[in-house]
């Protein structure tokens, strides 16, 4: 008796915790809504089941608890009872699969309107690159990475030029207008994540990974890395500030172009600037 319920005494507890715990998600900040759904979605189905599990466990602690002189009968098949197991697992299994793979979908199907940005991760740090009055972000190769080159832009391609590169400081995007994510690593896995935007992907060396989001609303974002990549894994941060459409074009006025930061005199500058530090 004790044990079954305490049994369900886990049961209702678990259930309670879900629906009044204090920790939960955060104030929701792009289009992603239909993230939260299916998570809700999947929360509940997987509840049931746990629910139902445990309170028939209960049960049959009540039930067939052992009594002086009761035999168990041996049963080994029952395909009445597996039948009813292996659809409603089947059920329960496509209930939680299909809502993801129509989110999914939705996730890499990008609009035509989408404004290209490139997150670039490595340890341990974020830098950032949007494209230039062209509209077109230029070619990059890992190859090309080097202290006067971080982002390993090609010097070559035209489309590069005018490209807006902001390394190891904070992104600004305008609100309401879609993003599109090109994700790149130059050394391990990272995973570039922003809570409120409830997006995210791998960063994988080697190969460009991407999706999309919509700011909804105005504010300062915290930038995570959601993939262990090292010592300082915890430091690395930075932040998104969404702002309205004329705050972020007077921002990216003040931001220097890759033209602008690979030219002599800016190199120059710098070289100048750490010997005299």
């Amino acid at each position: 008796m004790a044990v079954a319920i305490i049994l369900l005494l886990v049961a209702i507890a678990s259930v309670a915790f879900h629906l009044f715990s204090p920790w939960w998600w955060t104030p929701l900040a792009s289009n992603w809504s239909y993230i939260d759904h299916t998570i809700t979605l999947t929360f509940w189905i997987t509840g049931a089941v746990f629910v139902a599990v445990v309170v028939f466990m209960a049960y049959c602690v009540l039930r067939f608890h052992h009594k002086e002189g009761r035999r168990a009968a041996y049963n080994p098949e029952n395909k009445r009872l597996e039948w009813w197991l292996s659809v409603g697992t089947a059920i329960g299994v496509a209930a939680m699969l299909a809502p993801g793979l129509v989110v999914w979908h939705q996730f890499v199907t990008v609009p035509a309107d989408a404004t290209d940005v490139e997150v670039m991760g490595q340890q341990w740090q974020w830098s950032y690159r949007l494209p230039g009055k062209d509209g077109r972000l230029g070619t990059s190769d890992a190859r090309l990475v080097s202290p006067d080159n971080p982002m390993g832009l090609n010097p070559d391609d035209p489309n590069g030029k005018d490209d807006i590169v902001v390394q190891n400081d904070d992104l600004h995007l305008p609100v309401g207008k879609p993003v599109k994510v090109l994700l790149r690593s130059i050394d391990v896995l990272h995973d570039f994540y922003v809570p409120e935007f409830r997006a995210k992907m791998d960063m994988i060396p080697g190969s460009v990974t991407y999706y999309w989001f919509t700011p909804t609303r105005t504010g300062t974002f915290e930038v995570l890395c959601a993939e262990l990549c090292g010592a300082a894994h915890a430091q690395m941060r930075s932040k998104v500030i969404v702002e309205e459409d004329k705050e972020y074009h007077a921002w990216l006025e003040k931001q220097r172009t890759f033209a602008e930061l690979s030219s002599p005199r800016s190199v120059a500058k710098v070289i100048y600037k750490t010997g005299s530090e």
